[in-house]
């Protein structure tokens, strides 16, 4: 899951960062309602955790442009993280297109809990995912191949539900990067290639992940 933050506190925003890239979610910072407009008109993203008051406007009116502005990707999701606490404050957020709304001060772990929910949300299957004989739990981070546990770090389970989002489907190297690593990652690195190598002695034989030369990676629709 790739995740733009829109916080202008510099030390707060390098902490939830931080803790959201050790949650293996690929995160892109920024501190100013121009640097996010800058971002969302380049890259695609799945959830937005807005900040209300910022520096150069009230981020409010980015979320109403979010909803209107061919220019702008619009997110999956919208999390509008803020001190505004008052009731009227919510439900304007709520109205503006946020999808939910967390008050500062809050503990990581609500966040990363909420974050999780909001990822399941339009899941057709609910919390858990199939392709194949390969299962996801998206609740509780478990995995299994024709019902036997898979021992996953937290990169390599989201490395495996990326393709089981896109099963058939030819995926680049820069798309797994883009999506599954931080967005700082080098894509000349041999990042992808270690991270899928260990993930497919997890999954053993065959591979359901195969490697199409030149191209790409794809996870077959059939074991």
């Amino acid at each position: 899951m790739r995740i733009l933050l829109v916080e202008d506190d510099p030390d707060l925003a390098d902490v939830v960062a931080m803790g959201l890239r050790n949650e293996s979610y690929a995160v892109d910072v920024a501190g100013t309602g121009g640097a996010a407009e800058e971002l969302l008109r380049a890259t695609a993203y799945d959830v937005v955790c807005l900040d209300l008051g910022l520096p150069d406007g009230d981020g409010l009116d980015l979320l109403r442009r979010l909803g209107g502005d061919r220019d702008l990707h619009r997110p999956r999701r919208l999390l509008v993280l803020t001190a505004r606490d008052a009731v009227e404050d919510r439900v304007a957020g709520l109205d503006a297109g946020a999808d939910d709304y967390l008050v500062k001060p809050f503990h990581f772990g609500e966040l990363a809990a909420r974050l999780r929910a909001l990822g399941r949300r339009g899941e057709e299957l609910g919390s858990t995912v199939r392709a194949g004989d390969l299962a996801l739990d998206l609740a509780t981070h478990r995995a299994w191949r024709a019902g036997v546990p898979l021992a996953l770090t937290p990169r390599e389970f989201s490395l495996l539900r990326y393709f089981m989002h896109h099963p058939g489907t030819v995926l680049s190297a820069e798309e797994l990067l883009e999506h599954v690593w931080d967005v700082n990652a080098n894509p000349f690195t041999a990042s992808v290639r270690v991270i899928l190598s260990r993930l497919r002695r997890k999954l053993g034989e065959p591979s359901p992940i195969v490697t199409i030369p030149n191209v790409g990676y794809q996870l077959r629709s059939e074991p």
